[in-house]
């Protein structure tokens, strides 16, 4: 049985020249399955959570073919890669809702530093234990999603030293989490937090996972991935989510991998490690020193990624996933979407010209995937 999946996906849109105007208001008012962000220029969409990844790989395809056809009636727009705001205008916050007093407080609190793209990738649990568990394994492996998925390397026209510039400056929201150790805890935590203004509301934590559900923080069902960049291959996007479901699949039957069990380091030490490896994943992404939460040991992104890739892959392939996971090995091949446009840049290639490049790519891949694959899985 695999588990359930979903996600949730927020892209810029614009112009064919890389310039990103905001239209969220507009599009929320005309397309149903998205919704607005704080800013106008980025909107969200969500897919269902559904187990089977041909299904997925529709629902993810589907909707941007129709934001794609609207924003075509609109004028010459079109959707924009990249997690950052990477030609410009990041001096100043476009509302979508200026009569949303959270979206005051975002404004005034944070700026532009969350006007971002990214993919959250959602995975059923349903009992809380496990769940809490769940996350705390993927707490301290987070930083390696983040050095699969970078794609904000740019911001204002100009390289700023990040593969991960979103991760980078985002907010970390409170700036301090534990690793929760059982569903209790989380609730006691959450509970202190809303007492002392460090989080707003229940949907105010934003840090590289966190536990979901329908009343947070006491329903929950599901572990929620916040960490990537925006990855718009389709394809490379279901190879992360099939890394996580295998790594999940071997932790539901292997407990002993829960961190508080099998690392030699203490819950503080675990977090202090988490939180270096993912500034140092933001940086350097697949090429980043990491250390190892077991042991502390020093290991490359790229190299701990393919350790866990070869423990996972028969797990994968015994629930018959595993050409779905298979394209992951391109990404550590090829570098990501960050390392691909920072070597063009390193060739004298402008930004722009790297963006344009991007939003041809990512037009011609969605409208091959449509053409050959939906229409033969059906609706």
């Amino acid at each position: 049985m695999l588990l359930s999946k979903g996600f949730e996906i927020e892209m810029y849109t614009g112009t064919p020249q890389g310039e990103i105007v905001g239209m969220s208001d507009k599009i929320v008012a005309s397309l149903d399955g998205f919704v607005i962000e704080p800013d106008s220029r980025n909107v969200e969409y969500t897919t269902a959570p559904l187990c089977c990844y041909d299904r997925l790989l529709c629902a993810l395809v589907r909707p941007r073919i129709r934001l794609r056809q609207y924003l075509a009636g609109l004028g010459n727009y079109t959707l924009i890669p990249g997690s950052t705001l990477s030609l410009g205008r990041s001096d100043r916050f476009y509302r979508s809702d200026p009569q949303n007093p959270y979206h005051d407080f975002i404004e005034q609190t944070y700026g532009t530093k969350v006007v971002t793209a990214s993919v959250h990738i959602n995975v059923g649990i349903s009992d809380p234990e496990l769940l809490i568990q769940a996350c705390r394994l993927i707490r301290v492996e987070a930083p390696l999603y983040l050095a699969l998925s970078a794609s904000s390397p740019f911001l204002d026209g100009q390289a700023t030293g990040y593969h991960s510039t979103r991760w980078g400056i985002f907010p970390k929201t409170p700036t301090h989490v534990p690793l929760f150790e059982s569903h209790s805890h989380f609730i006691k935590w959450t509970h202190e937090q809303l007492a002392a203004g460090t989080m707003k509301n229940v949907r105010h934590l934003w840090s590289s996972v966190r536990p979901n559900g329908n009343r947070r923080p006491y329903d929950l069902n599901r572990l929620e991935l916040r960490i990537c960049d925006l990855i718009v291959d389709p394809i490379a996007l279901l190879s992360v989510a099939a890394f996580l479901e295998a790594r999940l699949t071997q932790l539901l039957n292997q407990p002993s991998l829960d961190p508080l069990l099998s690392s030699s380091l203490s819950p503080s030490e675990l977090v202090a490690l988490s939180d270096a490896n993912e500034m140092a994943a933001a940086k350097f992404s697949l090429d980043a020193q990491l250390r190892h939460w077991q042991d502390g040991r020093t290991i490359s992104a790229r190299d701990w990624i393919e350790e866990i890739y070869q423990e996972v892959f028969p797990i994968a392939k015994e629930r018959g996933f595993s050409c779905f996971l298979s394209p992951l090995k391109k990404i550590l091949r090829q570098g990501n979407t960050a390392q691909q446009w920072l070597q063009l840049h390193s060739l004298g290639i402008e930004t722009r010209q790297i963006i344009v490049q991007g939003i041809q790519s990512i037009a011609e891949e969605e409208k091959d995937l449509e053409d050959k694959l939906c229409q033969i899985v059906g609706a």
